[in-house]
């Protein structure tokens, strides 16, 4: 197994990215399309999900196939970046085709708490309706990683968060890529803030070849006095500390089913049980959202799917890594950034 060409989830055939930022209102919107619509499944492991659509994605339901996805900074108000990316599928006549005749755009979306004080004190409108058409109208093959579109303002436990990707092809020739908001509870470092939890699965030295901590020993007890002595303000009671979530997109160019979509999301998770301490707490929304081109079809249909799964999950713990690791400093931070701390 190997990267794509640009490690990034566009190494999908089909599959583009468009990014969306407001560094004066600390965040931002990402949305993923296709030039064909896709099919696509859902699954939610956190306890605090904040998303759009979502229950259209279960294999049992009636849509078939989605048009894009929005992961969204914003909390509740991102979700309308949703709405905007609709507005333009509109009017390119793409959606889901009704007995009226009448076309719905199918846009699932899911967000992250990145929303702290005096960020709405100017707001005259939810931003992020436009923030959606903008991240849309941006869509390409090439787009940033690290503090830019949904990745904007996301933090981690110790550190910046960010926007990350990465992509493997598979000797069975399918591509499978991830697209991360890190944005979690826990830290994708292990103490000390210098290795990464996903170093097992790095490739080419994507996010610094630092290779594992084999000294680390940590309790969660341990882990959440030092989450303390970063964020003064800190205690498991104060909930504006306990906003987070990590949400993403697992890709691939192979003819999965919408069940078997539901599958590989599930199996992704692990991804971010590896990246992440801890991980699905009841604090964080965590999700993951699988699409699928359908441009290739498998050869052993069990086979192929469990080995999709796999390297989704691994994908998605180097996009994790890889989204801090890109972070940048930027005026006003709540957070250090790796690069910086390092």
């Amino acid at each position: 197994m190997k990267p794509g060409s640009k490690n990034l989830i566009t190494d999908v055939p089909g599959i583009r990215v468009g990014n969306a930022s407001d560094y004066a209102l600390r965040s931002g919107t990402t949305v993923l399309s296709s030039d064909k619509n896709m099919t696509a499944s859902y699954q939610v492991m956190g306890g605090s999900p904040g998303t759009k659509d979502t229950d259209l994605l279960e294999p049992d339901k009636l849509v078939k196939k989605i048009d894009a996805l929005v992961l969204s900074g914003g909390s509740a108000f991102g979700l309308d970046a949703c709405s905007g990316v609709m507005d333009l599928l509109k009017k390119e006549g793409k959606g889901y085709q009704t007995r009226s005749g009448s076309v719905i755009p199918i846009v699932p979306g899911a967000i992250i708490f990145d929303l702290y004080a005096g960020q709405q004190d100017n707001w005259e409108e939810n931003p992020y309706r436009s923030l959606g058409r903008r991240a849309y109208e941006a869509l390409s093959e090439d787009f940033e990683i690290g503090n830019v579109g949904g990745g904007t303002g996301a933090l981690t436990g110790s550190l910046k968060g960010g926007l990350g990707s990465a992509s493997v092809v598979l000797t069975s020739g399918f591509t499978v890529g991830a697209l991360v908001i890190s944005n979690p509870l826990g830290s994708v470092v292990t103490k000390g803030d210098k290795h990464f939890w996903a170093a097992p699965f790095e490739i080419n030295g994507e996010f610094g070849n630092l290779g594992v901590n084999t000294q680390y020993e940590e309790t969660i007890s341990d882990y959440l006095s030092s989450r303390k002595t970063k964020l003064p303000n800190f205690t498991m009671e104060n909930s504006s500390t306990l906003d987070n979530t990590t949400i993403a997109i697992v890709a691939t160019d192979a003819d999965i089913s919408k069940a078997e979509c539901k599958r590989v999301a599930i199996v992704s998770h692990d991804g971010i049980a590896r990246a992440i301490y801890p991980s699905h707490t009841q604090a964080d929304g965590d999700l993951v959202f699988c699409v699928s081109t359908n441009e290739k079809k498998l050869k052993n249909p069990i086979m192929d799917t469990l080995e999709i799964g796999v390297a989704a999950s691994n994908c998605l713990a180097r996009a994790i890594a890889r989204s801090v690791y890109s972070a940048k400093a930027h005026k006003n931070d709540l957070l250090p950034t790796w690069e910086n701390y390092n």
